[in-house]
Order: structure tokens, then sequence, then C-alpha cells
């Protein structure tokens, strides 16, 4: 059994459709063939997001009394979620900031008690409807759907990516025509 189990995971690790595990992130064959980051900064911004997680969860009064989200594309760090006091949310992005490699962060997390389980579940639903209508745009040669990194917190969309400006522009209004976002922010590093 052993034999034939070797063969089929080499062959599943070669053709993509395996992940690479890093620790406990995944990068995907697709992922790599797709993305405009180079596979180092992929790995970078999975350990980022890793030790964000690690360091934020390690610690009684961030864990117990926040909602938060780390999210690295290229370096940068998008910070979105709810604590309960400034003070909280301060000690928050200072731990994430001190972590290697960020290279800049976008506070977005709210003073404010966490969200609810609905509203989680309504941002999860309205990032998956931004990303089905990204997927469907076709007027835009070269546009590739998989290289916007959508996050959407309290009906807000975050947009994340390498893009090119009209790319960014055209992902910003098709994002904002989707119902229930109340606003997109975009968080792109453009690349013309």
């Amino acid at each position: 059994m052993k034999r034939l189990l070797i063969p089929l995971a080499i062959q599943l690790l070669i053709s993509g459709c395996a992940p690479l595990a890093t620790g406990s992130a995944e990068i995907t064959g697709l992922s790599l063939l797709h993305d405009r980051r180079t596979s180092k900064a992929l790995v970078i911004d999975e350990r980022i997001e890793i030790t964000a997680g690690i360091e934020l969860n390690s610690r009684d009064d961030t864990r117990a009394e926040c909602h938060f989200n780390v999210t690295a594309y290229n370096g940068t760090v998008l910070v979105t979620g709810e604590a309960p006091t400034e003070a909280l949310r301060n000690k928050i992005i200072s731990i994430v900031r001190i972590i290697p490699d960020v290279k800049l962060v976008h506070n977005e997390l709210k003073v404010a008690p966490p969200s609810s389980f609905a509203s989680r579940s309504l941002d999860t639903l309205i990032t998956t409807k931004v990303k089905v209508a990204l997927s469907n745009i076709k007027n835009l040669p070269g546009f590739d759907a998989t290289r916007v990194k959508v996050i959407t917190e309290n009906g807000i969309v975050y947009l994340l990516g390498l893009v090119h400006s009209n790319e960014g522009h055209v992902a910003t209004e098709v994002a904002r025509r989707e119902n229930g976002v109340k606003q997109v922010v975009k968080i792109f590093e453009y690349i013309d």
C-alpha cells in the first residue's frame, strides 16, 4: 500500500494539486502560478500571519476579549476586527508591527465589542459574492481574480494585491456594486 501512496503523493505535489506545507500555512502550486508575489514573499506573508496568530492568541487579554484578523500581502499587513478598549487595540497593533518582515500595517481594528457570529457570517457571504463577481470580469485583458485578496469586516470590503491601476479600479467598482457592501478600501500595491 505504501508503495502506491508515495508515488501518488509525489505526483500530486508536482502537479500542484496538493498544498506545500510551511508550518501550518499552505501554498499551492496554483497560487504560485497565478500570484504576482515571489514565492519568497508568499512564504514570508504566511509566516507573518502565523506569527501574529501565535503571538496574539498566546495572550489571555487579546485572545479572550478581542476579535481580530491579520492578513499579510507582500509585507503589507491589514489588521481588522474589534478590541473593547483603545489600550488593547494599540497592544495588538504594536505586536503586529514588530513581527519580522512587516513593512506597513493598515490598522482597521475598531474599538468596539467583538462582532457577532451573524455579522461574521454575513461578512463571509459578502467576501464570497465579491470573489465571484471578480472572477466574472471578462473585459479586462490579463486580469486574474485570484490576484486580488478580499477581506470583509462589518460590511467593509478590503482589497489587497499587486495590480495594475486599471485592474484595481475595475475590481473596486465591481466590489462596490455587491449587496451588503458598505464601503470598499483599496490596499493595492500598484505595479505600473
